[in-house]
C-alpha cells in the first residue's frame, strides 16, 4: 500500500494529513527516524522540568519516548484531527499528563514565553515544499510563531532534511534575529533510519533565543561527528549552509556507493577542519569484474608525495588499470595536498581508518581490516622551492619531488589545476656535470642531499623533454626539407607559449642554426623560466611578453617576416569549452590564414590539439584543411594529445620517408658536446604518423 504523496506539494495539504492518517490507523510513522536514533541528540537540550511544544506532532512515538523519558510537560499539537483524536485515545490512561490539541502552528493561541522548548520534527519541511511566496510567508508565520512563545535561553529543535529553500529559510530568519545556531548532523549507522526513503541525511537545527546584545558575536557552528571535538564555527550564515550542503553531497555519495551506483568513478576532497583546506583527495574505483573472495572486498592506496601526476594516478584510466592490478573489487585512491603536513603512513593510517570505512563496499566482513598500499614504503617528498602568483593563473608554486625512477625532478603547478604539471625538468647533481673539472687535491664525496634525496647543488638537464608532445613535436621537424643539415642550417622557429621554456631551450641548444622567437602572455611565467628552469635569452633566443593572437596578426599585417616553423604550446583558460589546447580563437580561419601568411614556402605549422569534442575537433580539422595543402596527424599515446603538422606545401612523405628522415635528424642531433636522452627516438615518436 503506497502511502508516499503523489508530490511533493501534498505535504502542506491538511486534507493530505486527514487521509495520510485515517489510511495509516494508529500506527506510528517515524520521519527522519525514531526516538533511538534522536535521543541522543534532543536530551541535550530538554530537559525533564522543560515545558516542550512539540509542533506537527503526527502519530509519531517521539513525545511518547520523551515523556517516558522524563519529559512529562509536553503539549503536542497538530492540523489533523483524526490524529490528535487518535493521539488522546493512545495516551490518556498511560501518560495523563501529555497533552494533545487541535492547533495550526502558525496561529497558536498560548501566551508569549510560555516554552522553554519547541520541537519540530518534519513538520517545516511539510510546509515548505516550494518557494512561492504564500509558502514563504507561511513558513515565516511559524517561525516567528515559535519565536513568540520561547522564553529567553529556550531552544527550538528543528528536525530536517535541510533542503536547499529549507535551509536558506530556516538559517536565514533566525540568524537575522540575532539567535544562536548550532546544526547537527543526526548519525545513521546500522540503525533503521538508514533504510529510510531519504538518501539525504538528517539534521537538528538548534536555534537558542538569546536577547541581543551590541557588540555580541553572532554564534553560528556545525558540530563534529565525533565526541570531543571542538563544534567549526562559521563565519557567516553562507558558510553555516555552505558546510550543510557539503555534508549533504558526502551522504549522497555514500548512498550512491551503498546502491551499487558507482560504474563511474567517484572522487571527492576531505577538509581540514581547522583551517577548511582540502586535505586529501578520494578517488573511490570499483572494479565488478574482478572475482569476489573474502578478502578482496576493499583497500586504500596511498599516492606519495609529487606523484600524483603520473598517468596511473593522475587519470581515470589509470586509476582504473591500477585498481584492476592490484585485485581488490573497491579500491580508494588517496592523493594527498601540497600545502598539507603529514608524519609518516602510519599517521596517515590512523586519520582515515574511520573516514574510508565509510564509503566501504556493501557486505565487508564484520571486523575486516583494511590494507592500506603504495609505492614503497615511504610518502615520497616534496620541496617547495619557490611560490607565487600570476596575475593571468592566480597562484603557484616551483617544487622538486622525487620521481619514481628516484630521479629529481623540477615542477611548475599552478594551484587552480594543481594535478597538472605546468612544466618540469629533471635535475642532475653539479658533480655529474661533464664540463666540470675535478679537483685532484681533494677525495671524491658523495653530494649532500636534501629533504627529496636531490643533490644540494643541482642544475637543470636541457636533454629532457617532460611532455611526450615535446618529443613528437621535436620529431617533426624531420618533415622539413633535408632533415640530416637541419642542425646547422639556419631555420627561424616562432612559439607562442613558453611554460618552463624547455621545447624552445631544446630547438636553441640542438640546433646551433636556430633562431627561435617565443612569445608568452604572462609576465611571471618567464620569472619562473628564468629563475628556476634555466631559461635565457640571447641573440638566438627572444622572449616577447604579449598575447599571441595579436602579435600573429601584427607580424601577418607587417607583412615580410616569415618562420620555417612555427609551434603552438598553449592552453585554453576556459574549462567549459571542449578544446583546453589551444583556446579556441587560435584555430579560427582568419587567424589561421595569418600563420599561412608568416610561414615560408616549405614552413610547417605544428599545433597541440586537445579536443574531447569530437564535433569540434573534426571543425577544426576542417578549417585547417581549408588552409593547408598537406596535414600529418601524431597521436599522442595514453593522453588526449594530438600533435598536427600542417605543411606549408604538398611534399607528400610515406611513413617509411618520415621514419628515415628521423632517423637522419637525430644521428645529427647526438652532439658529443651535449647529452640526450635515450629514453624515445625521434622515428618511434612518429611511428603512427598518418595524412588526416
Amino acid at each position: 500500500m503506497n502511502l508516499l504523496p503523489k508530490s511533493s506539494k501534498e505535504f502542506a495539504s491538511p486534507e493530505y494529513w486527514e487521509h495520510f492518517f485515517r489510511r495509516r490507523g494508529d500506527r506510528a510513522f517515524e520521519w527522519y527516524g525514531g526516538y533511538l536514533e534522536l535521543c541522543g541528540l534532543l536530551h541535550k537540550y530538554i530537559k525533564p522540568k522543560d515545558k516542550v511544544l512539540v509542533v506537527g506532532c503526527g502519530n509519531s512515538e517521539l513525545s511518547e519516548k520523551l515523556y517516558d523519558a522524563g519529559c512529562q510537560k509536553i503539549t503536542n499539537i497538530d492540523v489533523s484531527e483524526v490524529v490528535i483524536r487518535q493521539m488522546k485515545d493512545r495516551n490518556s490512561s498511560q501518560r495523563p499528563h501529555m497533552i494533545f490539541q487541535l492547533m495550526d502552528a502558525t496561529q497558536t493561541t498560548f501566551s508569549d514565553s510560555s516554552f522553554q522548548v519547541v520541537l519540530d520534527k518534519g513538520t517545516l519541511d511539510a510546509i515548505m515544499t516550494d518557494t512561492e511566496k504564500g509558502t514563504l510567508e507561511t513558513a515565516g508565520k511559524m517561525m516567528s510563531e515559535i519565536g513568540r512563545v520561547l522564553q529567553y535561553g529556550g531552544r527550538f529543535l528543528c528536525i530536517s532534511l535541510a533542503q536547499a529553500h529549507v535551509l536558506e529559510k530556516l538559517v536565514g530568519h533566525f540568524s537575522q534575529g540575532g539567535w544562536m545556531v548550532r546544526v547537527h548532523q543526526v548519525q545513521q549507522g546500522n540503525s533503521s533510519v538508514n533504510h529510510t526513503q531519504f538518501p539525504m541525511p538528517v539534521f537538528v537545527f538548534v536555534m537558542t533565543k538569546i536577547r541581543q546584545m551590541p557588540g555580541f558575536p553572532q554564534v553560528l557552528e556545525i558540530m563534529p561527528d565525533e565526541e570531543g571535538v571542538k563544534p567549526a564555527n562559521c563565519a557567516s550564515p553562507k558558510d553555516l549552509m555552505e558546510a550543510v550542503k557539503e555534508r549533504q553531497q558526502y551522504a549522497l555519495i555514500k548512498n550512491r556507493l551503498n546502491q551499487n551506483q558507482s560504474s563511474e568513478e567517484v572522487s571527492l576532497d576531505l577538509c581540514n577542519e581547522n583551517s577548511g583546506k582540502s586535505r586529501y583527495t578520494f578517488y573511490i574505483v570499483d572494479s565488478p569484474t574482478i572475482r569476489l573472495s573474502h578478502s578482496n572486498h576493499f583497500a586504500i592506496f596511498i599516492i606519495p608525495h609529487g606523484r600524483e601526476t603520473e598517468w596511473l594516478f593522475g587519470s581515470e584510466r589509470g586509476r582504473k588499470q591500477l585498481a584492476g592490478s592490484v585485485g581488490f573489487r573497491r579500491l580508494i585512491v588517496v592523493a594527498l595536498h601540497r600545502d598539507q603536513q603529514y608524519t609518516d603512513m602510519k599517521g596517515i593510517q590512523s586519520e582515515l581508518s574511520a573516514k574510508v570505512l565509510e564509503l566501504a563496499p556493501p557486505g565487508l566482513p564484520d571486523n575486516h581490516q583494511v590494507p592500506f598500499l603504495s609505492v614503497g614504503e615511504d610518502l615520497g617528498a616534496r620541496i617547495v622551492q619557490h611560490q607565487g602568483k600570476s596575475q593571468l593563473s592566480g597562484d603557484y608554486v616551483v617544487e622538486d619531488v622525487r620521481g619514481d625512477d628516484n630521479i629529481n625532478y623540477r615542477r611548475l603547478v599552478f594551484l587552480s589545476t594543481q594535478n597538472i604539471v605546468q612544466s618540469e625538468a629533471r635535475l642532475l647533481p653539479i658533480r655529474a656535470h661533464a664540463g666540470q673539472k675535478k679537483r685532484k687535491d681533494k677525495k671524491k664525496q658523495p653530494p649532500k642531499l636534501n629533504d627529496v634525496g636531490q643533490p644540494t647543488m643541482t642544475m637543470i638537464d636541457k636533454s629532457y623533454l617532460c611532455c611526450e608532445h615535446h618529443k613528437a613535436m621535436i620529431s617533426g621537424l624531420s618533415l622539413l626539407p633535408d632533415p640530416g643539415l637541419l642542425p646547422e642550417r639556419r631555420i627561424s622557429v616562432l612559439v607562442i607559449g613558453l611554460g618552463g621554456g624547455s621545447l624552445p631551450l631544446f630547438i636553441h641548444d640542438y640546433f646551433p642554426g636556430s633562431s627561435v622567437e617565443v612569445v608568452e602572455i604572462d609576465p611571471s611565467v618567464l620569472d619562473v623560466a628564468c629563475n628556476w628552469f634555466g631559461f635565457s635569452q640571447d641573440d638566438r633566443m627572444k622572449v616577447y611578453i604579449a598575447d599571441g593572437l595579436v602579435h600573429i596578426n601584427t607580424l601577418s599585417d607587417k607583412g615580410g617576416v616569415c618562420y620555417d616553423v612555427v609551434i603552438f604550446d598553449v592552453d585554453s583558460k576556459d574549462p567549459s569549452v571542449g578544446m583546453s589546447c589551444p583556446p579556441p580563437a587560435f584555430v579560427e580561419k582568419l587567424f589561421l590564414l595569418n600563420v599561412l601568411r608568416i610561414l615560408n614556402t616549405n614552413g610547417i605549422f605544428i599545433l597541440n590539439l586537445v579536443c574531447r569534442d569530437l564535433a569540434l575537433r573534426s571543425n577544426v580539422l576542417k578549417v585547417l584543411h581549408e588552409i593547408f595543402p598537406l596535414i600529418y596527424a601524431q597521436k599522442i599515446e595514453e593522453e588526449v594529445n594530438e600533435i598536427l603538422f600542417c605543411l606549408n606545401s604538398d611534399r607528400n612523405l610515406n611513413t617509411t620517408d618520415i621514419a628515415e628522415n628521423a632517423k637522419k635528424l637525430e644521428k645529427q642531433l647526438r652532439n658529443p658536446g651535449l647529452p640526450w636522452d635515450d629514453t624515445y627516438s625521434l622515428a618511434d615518436m612518429l611511428k603512427s604518423v598518418k595524412i588526416v
